[in-house]
């Protein structure tokens, strides 16, 4: 499973969350991005191209898969921006509190194991006005096919790193200290719906 994950997982996810209709989600978060940026599960690095070269002044790309940041090494040198790797999970940021601008959460949050611990770690790492902004998948409010999600995950989660079809995350969010200044949710078109119900938005530090 570790080859898997490290070896095929990685370009599985690059072309997975390179689809057009997920990269058309990333276009409307990402450019709001500011000043010190920390994204959460860099993976492959699909988030550069979106960057407001203007208005970042840094980019901390969180990622503990070697293989992950293998397979970024092409999108990281074609985008020209610098990335500073951090190779620690999320529950574990090695910055200190409140230096972070921005933190940048697409498509991760689905997959992170402790998502309460490493919520509560990019809370402590943003600043007093910074902003946690995000682009997750979730649960889908019609019941059939939240049902269908809670079904599948269990056996989902194991060929695709980790990933839980069936957070609720604005409520994990909320949970966590977090305030949500702003959101956006519904299917996302050309997806699935048992992995396109997305959830996009911005929260601060209640």
């Amino acid at each position: 499973m570790n080859l898997y994950h490290e070896l095929c997982l990685p370009h599985l996810t690059n072309c997975v969350c390179g689809m057009k209709a997920l990269s058309q989600q990333r276009e409307m978060i990402v450019p709001l991005a500011q000043g010190r940026v920390l994204e959460v599960g860099m993976g492959t690095a699909l988030n550069l191209p979106f960057y407001d070269r203007d208005k970042v002044s840094c980019i901390w790309g969180l990622e503990p898969s070697p293989g992950m940041r293998k397979a970024a090494e092409g999108n990281v040198r074609r985008s020209g921006m610098p990335v500073r790797w951090l190779d620690l999970p999320a529950a574990t940021i090695p910055l200190e509190d409140g230096s972070v601008d921005t933190v940048l959460l697409t498509f991760t949050l689905c997959s992170i194991t402790d998502w309460r611990e490493a919520l509560a770690e990019m809370r402590r790492v943003l600043a007093p006005q910074g902003r946690l902004l995000f682009c997750e998948h979730g649960a889908a409010p019609d019941r059939g096919v939240l049902r269908w999600q809670k079904r599948i995950t269990p056996w989902w989660k194991h060929v695709a790193g980790g990933c839980h079809l069936d957070r609720p995350i604005p409520r994990l969010i909320e949970a966590s200290g977090f305030r949500i200044a702003a959101l956006d949710a519904g299917y996302a078109e050309g997806v699935p719906r048992l992995a396109g119900y997305t959830y996009r938005g911005s929260a601060e530090k209640g």
